[in-house]
């Protein structure tokens, strides 16, 4: 039932000292105090009868409700030699019976002490029997302190060994998300955690298989084409002007899958780079020094970029190559589909999710029945491998953001990709 390093075994053990050492010491307390309790009766009974024989009363001037309360008491006057004011009072056993003494001064011209002693034996096998009574109960409590412990123990272990069962059952194929709702309320986050943690799964698995998919599909057509120009080459005499061309067109070939290729070893520097320890970072200085290196690519192309932060500045803990691979994929983008003279716009602006990163372009916009971010996606009539979204869409889920691509809704044709960046883990800057 238990394992090395079992939190329930751990737990069940620092419960059950932990209760055990309170009955314990309650018990040893209320014991003490019954038998405190008693003995201070009798000895206050003994010196009630001591004084009024040193005052020359009669024993009989006790006042007491029970006719026996004089039972089982000897009183005599000893000699001590030297001379004690203090009252003495001991306990002794003789013939297995128990007598409780009082020596109290009677004379002190004489030296003379009244010794009182009063046989306690059913007092004493009172208090073994009280004794006896809570030692029982100590058991009796251990025992339904394990049996509450192991109960606890078991009801607290129940949703991670439920969580765990479920996880334990699942495959690529087979991944269904924790009904959180049926989960106590202190485990809440921790499903809501591993639902995320499904839902990248399921993501990284999917985009994997269209990935391959895709991969082999891009891959197959211009090894076709390449097959099928050299056997056109090869059935008949050809001049050397004839096969220099036809060499050209299987360079072409070869060099845009030699762009496959390069765009699918990007996608293992991503996956390399997700494992970078996170920084923390001022994402609006990292922007203005994007947009620094973009301004002067569309100026060249004859567009133009516009730029406006919002807040001056915004701390994040992320890794900075995946946002700069987010944020370089948007602006090459929009330049790539916005028309010369036209105008890009990188912005960003504070909402309730964090910071959101916004390009806007002036573009042929997009049908956004398509999903763009799967790989080998491509709109309009830009070339392209159409994996730059892919990876831009896997560099955001890594940093836990979240990323969007849809048509401008201002009347002005075009697309608007963004970016929100989580601000749990971000503050913002104070305006300088």
């Amino acid at each position: 039932m238990f394992l090395k390093r079992s939190i329930r075994i751990n737990f069940l053990i620092q419960l059950i000292f932990a209760s055990m050492s309170l009955i314990f010491i309650f018990s040893s307390f209320l014991y003490l105090y019954i038998e405190n309790s008693i003995y201070d009766e009798k000895r206050e009974e003994l010196q009630q009868y001591a004084k009024n024989i040193a005052n020359n009363q009669s024993l009989f001037h006790v006042d007491s409700d029970t006719p026996d309360a004089l039972l089982g008491i000897e009183v005599e006057v000893i000699q001590i030699k030297r001379l004690n004011q203090d009252i003495d009072l001991y306990e002794s056993t003789k013939n297995k019976q128990t007598y409780l003494t009082l020596i109290y001064p009677f004379n002190f011209d004489e030296l003379s002490y009244l010794k009182i002693t009063k046989k306690i034996t059913s007092t004493k096998l009172l208090l073994s029997k009280i004794l006896r009574y809570i030692f029982i109960i100590n058991i009796v409590g251990f025992i339904l302190v394990i049996i509450y412990a192991i109960t606890l123990s078991k009801m607290l272990i129940s949703p991670i060994q439920t969580i765990s069962l479920r996880l334990s059952n699942m495959n690529e194929h087979l991944m269904r998300p924790i009904k959180v709702e049926e989960l106590p309320q202190e485990f809440e986050q921790l499903g809501s955690t591993i639902n995320h943690l499904i839902s990248r799964i399921q993501n990284f698995v999917k985009y994997q298989k269209e990935l391959f998919i895709g991969t082999a599909h891009e891959l197959k057509t211009p090894l076709a084409v390449i097959k099928l120009k050299n056997q056109v080459t090869l059935i008949k005499k050809r001049t050397p002007e004839e096969y220099i061309e036809a060499l050209n067109v299987t360079n072409k070939t070869i060099d845009e899958m030699n762009i496959i290729v390069s765009n699918i070893l990007n996608i293992g520097r991503q996956e390399g780079a997700q494992l970078e320890k996170p920084i923390e970072v001022d994402v609006i200085a990292l922007l203005r020094e994007k947009a620094n290196d973009f301004v002067l690519l569309a100026k060249n192309e004859g567009k133009n970029l516009h730029i406006h932060f919002e807040p001056d500045g915004f701390m994040a803990t992320i890794q900075v190559s995946l946002l700069n691979q987010i944020v370089q994929n948007f602006l090459q983008n929009a330049l790539k589909f916005t028309l010369k003279d036209r105008a890009v716009t990188l912005k960003s602006s504070q909402n309730e999710f964090g910071l959101l990163i916004e390009v806007i372009d002036e573009g042929c916009g997009i049908d956004e029945s398509v999903d763009l971010f799967a790989p080998f996606k491509r709109q309009g009539n830009k070339s392209g491998v159409g994996l730059g979204l892919f990876l831009a869409k896997s560099a955001a889920d890594a940093l836990g953001a979240k990323i969007s691509v849809k048509n401008r809704t201002d009347g002005v044709d075009g697309t608007v990709s963004s970016l929100e960046l989580n601000s749990k883990l971000s503050c913002i800057l104070p305006k300088s």
